[in-house]
């Protein structure tokens, strides 16, 4: 179910976004970053066999990762990685034909949006996730600004989230955050080890926000 899929990544509040110049170095970052209890992956279309790497990991049947497709950017696009397992797809625009084809197969669709203009034509269209992006180009505070007109939208911030900014993005209102090369970094040099405890960390930080901690 849809509001399943939604209801367990939010629990988790992390999005790990796979960015890599392989099949192999995707499939490694994914294991190492569901390995630090991340449970979104989000492999981006720009990786090399991108659609490769979501049926492979689609396939492995576990409840530890929700594999999806990130930088979607149409519906025809939308439909193969869904075909190939996906069961999140995420874009950093709002395409209303990518979210009827999301929602004609019951898939949730995290739309990126920077305008409340924007971000009401998503709501509109029955996007439960929204994608502040690019998160860098703003304050955590801004946030709060959205949630004044827009108190029901569910809002995720993707670029610009480390481990020293994300525990105020959440306590400015994100229900989880989207990591990518802050959490990735070490794989430049082979160290996978360190992208699962930067995992671990961004999950401990996001759980102790949420406590008020």
């Amino acid at each position: 179910m849809k509001s399943d899929v939604v209801k367990e990544l939010l629990d988790c509040g992390v999005f790990a976004v796979i960015r890599a110049n392989s099949v192999e170095e995707a499939r490694k970052l994914s294991v190492a970053a569901s390995d630090g209890g991340i449970k979104g992956l989000e492999v981006t279309l720009t990786v090399p066999g991108a659609l490769e790497v979501i049926e492979s990991l689609a396939k492995e049947k576990t409840d530890k990762f929700i594999v999806g497709a990130g930088t979607v950017l149409d519906a025809a696009t939308a439909r193969m990685a869904i075909l190939k397992g996906a069961k999140f797809i995420v874009a950093p625009n709002f395409d209303k034909e990518t979210c009827e084809m999301c929602n004609l197969y019951g898939v949730p669709y995290v739309a990126g949006c920077f305008t409340i203009t924007e971000m009401v034509n998503a709501l509109k269209a029955g996007v439960e996730i929204i994608k502040v992006f690019p998160g860098s180009a703003v304050e955590p505070k801004f946030l709060k600004a959205i949630h004044g007109p827009l108190p029901q939208a569910n809002v995720m911030p993707t670029g610009g989230v480390n481990l020293d900014n994300v525990k105020e993005w959440i306590k400015c209102g994100a229900v989880a955050v989207g990591t990518g090369s802050d959490l990735t970094a070490p794989a430049k040099t082979g160290d996978y080890a360190a992208v699962t405890a930067k995992a671990k960390e961004f999950v401990r930080l996001v759980k102790e926000a949420r406590e008020g901690k």
